[in-house]
């Protein structure tokens, strides 16, 4: 606590002109320290008179303090180089009247002597005339602060602070503290900063402490606020005083010494800091990275502790520094014969050489001063000027009250401030209070001065980084700035220089509950605890995490999906049959199979077109139901490949007509076979209807309905391609949506219809004669088609994505091959290995079949026809039946003779011989 006694926390005051009140005198105020006191600054021309007032010495012992007396000195110089400057207050000096603050009754009696101004008897009013300063230059305590801004503001005196920054000022100021100002940045903006810089870092986990009062406790709580906003955890808060109980102290190093966080945030002042660095050091509480404030992270006193190396490696925000052209000259030049009634410049040159000034307590330990000694010789606090950061706030202070009374001097008449009819012209503090908030200028140092609503100046600091300590001087280096004018994101900015961390190290030091969730992951608060004490839980499919830490999943658009490690979205998986798969490619090679099978058939067929077997099964609508067959087979290759519009419309359209063209054909087919057996009756004209022209006008009528049903289905609601997202959560299936359902059910349906119609009337032909007879092979193909596609809908509708499409190839394949197969490997087997059977004289009962559809004219030789008569009852006459040998010559059959087998018209079920009452032709 030096500075409260022998110099203490300074209050500094400019004097200018003294308004002239009556007053009683209460109580006599302390005597200055430093002075210098215009006389008669209200005329034109000056008179410089300098008076000097002796101050008593503190009656408690407190070591001296530097850098309070670079504070004084600084202002002394400020005020010498605006006098000397014509171009501020031309014709008006500045005094000055520095007291020494020795304790916080004596700020307040110094304050008061501020107010009321040295004392002045007036015989003619019997009163006292006093003169009273226009501005202070505040105490560098914020405690004192708070109380001298509020006494003050009463009074309209503008107080400017050097080195208060607590934001509690800010709350209010037009109510609590009217007439405050300061050159320093507001603690709030530091405290953002100390917030923002440990989020930085990845400190998530961190200690803090504060001095027990006004800035430390203001300071920390905005930090706290802002940490909480950062997702900054704070583990504890303590706070305690360097004059309060040492429990206090034990309490707090209690804490940290339990604590698990490996940071530190101090908002406190240097005496507090080297109290607690001691004590940490006593119990061997180390590896701690310490993170400061301003009021101690630059104050070279803290080298003084012996736990010093300590706070190597700690970092934090300053204001910015500048130099001061001449200041360090001047501070070299100081003599206690400039001042020789202060006792205070006195006991610091004795202090600074080790001797004394007063012959009376001369004693043989210390040596008496030559009067030679000089500063140039020394280096100490005082006179180092390579950090000037809180003394150029100093600085600064002195230019402001000065441009603001030049502002008032130059520009007050005209706007009606001063009353030019006055002389000499005074100012009251009222006036001086509106200048200077308005004022705003450069300093030659090239920084503009200015202050805002609140009275605070723009927030700019230096991050700097204590590397070494020297001897008594800390050495730092600037790692950084922060400037709150800037926009938010571009307010920190860290330079490229090489950081020292706790104990020396290089290393980053980590200080968090949890250690951070990588990509891929979320974080889940554990119960009970702070936010940033959590366990990493891994993101659920389809969502994503792409930085660490993240409190939630994002999930990935409908056509994205996440990758293995949950950090990414990708592109999902498109599903559709296509010939690179190997069912795609299996059912292809079916495909192609059968439509070649088909091919070789057709092929047979027309080789052995003038067989019996051939022209007896109807080759008209052999040949076409081959045809149909063959586009049967190969429209299921418009199932595989990509889905688009035109392959969409086409699969479905082309496997619904030519499955009806197949199947119209098979029906022909089946009701010629029923109709020629059951035409039983002599002279029956049924089968006429049942004609070539006939069958081929049924075939088209059938197709043309279901070519009509596909026109309305297109029409309508087309089949589309269509990304199916429902049966794969990672997979999109490329499918052909039927567009219309009733469409796509008519087509199926009218095929059932049709398959239907053919299994029952070739069921009902299956018992006709053995020899050539279709209606065995209708039935079983028909079956096969039936079971097919009967249990093609439940698999059709359960199968997902590319094997929907499988399945309906694979019923149109076994379809068709069930078709083919039955209907006609047969009677290919017949032609290629039986040539035998594929003879007239196998052709007993289809005669009949062949005269009822074909009225054709047909020939029983008895040599190959294998009977001895022909078709007839037993009392068939010979001359009813006329037949011929194979030269042509005709002959008579006789009656048969028993023992012989029945007559075929009885095998065929016939109770009469359809041909007794018709002559027999030949086969042209």
């Amino acid at each position: 606590m030096l500075l409260l006694l022998l110099l203490g926390l300074l209050t500094l005051g400019l004097s200018v002109c003294m308004e002239e009140l009556k007053c009683t005198s209460l109580a006599r105020a302390a005597q200055p320290e430093l002075a210098k006191i215009c006389g008669n600054l209200c005329s034109s021309h000056t008179t410089d008179m300098y008076q000097y007032y002796y101050v008593r010495q503190c009656n408690i012992f407190y070591s001296l303090n530097f850098r309070e007396f670079q504070f004084a000195e600084t202002m002394i110089f400020a005020a010498e180089e605006i006098n000397k400057n014509p171009g501020i207050l031309p014709n008006h000096t500045i005094g000055y009247i520095i007291y020494n603050a020795c304790g916080y009754t004596n700020i307040l009696k110094s304050a008061t002597a501020l107010v009321t101004g040295p004392e002045e008897i007036d015989n003619s009013n019997n009163c006292t005339k006093t003169k009273r300063v226009q501005a202070i230059i505040g105490h560098s305590g914020s405690t004192p602060t708070i109380g001298l801004a509020r006494m003050l503001g009463k009074f309209q005196i503008p107080v400017v602070s050097t080195s208060i920054q607590f934001s509690n000022m800010n709350i209010l100021p037009k109510i609590s503290f009217p007439t405050f100002f300061r050159t320093i940045p507001s603690d709030y903006y530091q405290s953002r900063a100390l917030a923002q810089l440990v989020k930085h870092f990845g400190w998530t986990w961190v200690g803090a402490v504060s001095s027990d009062n006004d800035y430390g406790i203001s300071g920390m709580a905005t930090f706290l606020q802002v940490a909480q906003q950062e997702g900054v955890c704070v583990e504890y808060y303590e706070a305690f005083d360097s004059t309060g109980p040492y429990h206090m102290l034990l309490r707090v190093v209690h804490v940290i010494k339990h604590s698990t966080s490996k940071v530190i945030v101090a908002f406190m002042t240097h005496r507090e800091v080297k109290m607690l660095v001691e004590e940490l050091q006593r119990q061997k509480i180390t590896g701690l990275q310490w993170i400061g404030s301003d009021a101690w992270i630059t104050d070279n006193s803290i080298t003084a502790s012996g736990a010093h190396k300590a706070l190597v490696g700690a970092i934090g925000f300053v204001v910015s520094k500048t130099q001061i052209e001449g200041l360090q000259n001047f501070l070299q030049q100081l003599h206690p014969s400039h001042f020789p009634q202060s006792s205070f410049i006195g006991e610091f040159w004795e202090t600074v050489f080790n001797c004394t000034l007063s012959p009376q307590s001369l004693s043989t330990s210390v040596r008496p001063c030559s009067g030679f000694e000089h500063l140039e010789s020394v280096q100490n606090e005082f006179t180092d000027v390579s950090e000037l950061r809180f003394t150029y706030n100093v600085y600064k202070a002195v230019y402001a009250v000065a441009h603001a009374l030049h502002n008032l001097y130059t520009f007050g008449h005209s706007s009606g401030l001063i009353n030019s009819n006055t002389i000499p012209v005074c100012l009251f503090s009222a006036q001086v209070l509106h200048s200077l908030q308005t004022v705003n200028f450069t300093l030659k140092t090239g920084e503009k001065v200015f202050f805002d609503s609140n009275g605070d100046s723009p927030a700019r600091y230096d991050l700097i980084n204590l590397q070494n300590v020297k001897g008594s001087t800390l050495k730092v280096a600037t790692i950084g700035y922060y400037d709150a004018s800037l926009p938010k994101g571009q307010q920190f900015i860290m330079s490229d220089v090489n950081i020292v961390w706790r104990g020396g190290s290089r290393e980053v030091p980590k200080s968090m509950c949890s250690e951070s969730c990588p990509p891929g992951t979320r974080k889940a608060v554990q119960k009970g605890k702070p936010v940033c004490c959590f366990d990493c839980v891994p993101c659920a499919e389809g969502e994503i995490s792409n930085a660490t830490d993240l409190l939630d999943c994002v999930k990935c658009q409908s056509e994205y999906w996440s990758n293995e490690k949950r950090d990414a979205c990708i592109l999902k998986e498109t599903e559709f049959l296509s010939y690179g798969d190997l069912m795609g490619l299996l059912l292809a090679l079916l495909s192609l199979t059968g439509a070649c099978l088909t091919m070789a058939v057709v092929l047979i067929f027309y080789c052995y077109r003038s067989t019996p077997i051939v022209r007896a099964n109807n080759t008209e609508l052999s040949f076409l139901l081959l045809f149909s067959l063959t586009l049967c087979f190969l429209c299921s290759l418009t199932f595989i490949g990509r889905p688009s519009q035109w392959s969409c419309m086409l699969r479905h359209t082309a496997f619904g007509v030519t499955f009806v063209l197949c199947i119209s054909c098979v029906l022909g087919k089946t009701i010629v076979v029923l109709m020629a057996f059951r035409a039983t009756l002599p002279g029956s004209n049924v089968m006429k209807w049942f004609g070539p022209p006939q069958q081929r006008l049924s075939v088209l009528a059938f197709t043309l309905i279901q070519v009509l049903i596909c026109v309305l289905w297109l029409t309508l609601s087309p089949p589309f391609p269509n990304k199916n997202m429902k049966y794969y959560k990672d997979k999109v299936i490329l499918e052909c949506d039927v567009g219309s359902a009733v469409g796509f059910w008519a087509v199926l349906g009218y095929i059932g219809l049709l398959s239907l119609m053919c299994f029952v009337l070739a069921f009902l032909a299956r018992k006709l004669p053995d020899n050539f007879n279709e209606a065995k092979f209708i039935t079983f193909s028909m079956l096969i088609f039936c079971a097919v596609w009967i249990t093609f809908i439940p698999a059709y509708v359960s199968s997902p994505g590319k094997f929907t499409v499988a399945v309906e190839i694979f019923a149109i394949l076994a379809s068709s091959f069930g078709l083919l197969f039955c209907n006609f490997i047969p009677k290919c087997y017949i032609i290629l290995f039986t040539p035998e059977k594929n003879t007239k004289n196998k052709l007993e009962v289809w005669i009949i079949s062949l005269y009822h559809m074909y009225k054709v004219k047909v020939s029983l030789p008895h040599t190959r026809a294998g009977l001895r008569s022909l078709p007839g009852n037993t009392g068939y006459k010979a001359r009813e039946g006329r037949g011929h040998t194979q030269n042509g010559t005709p002959i008579r059959h006789k009656a048969p003779q028993a023992g012989l087998e029945p007559q075929p018209y009885r095998k065929a079920g016939l109770s009469s011989n359809p041909l007794r009452h018709h002559t027999p032709y030949y086969i042209y």
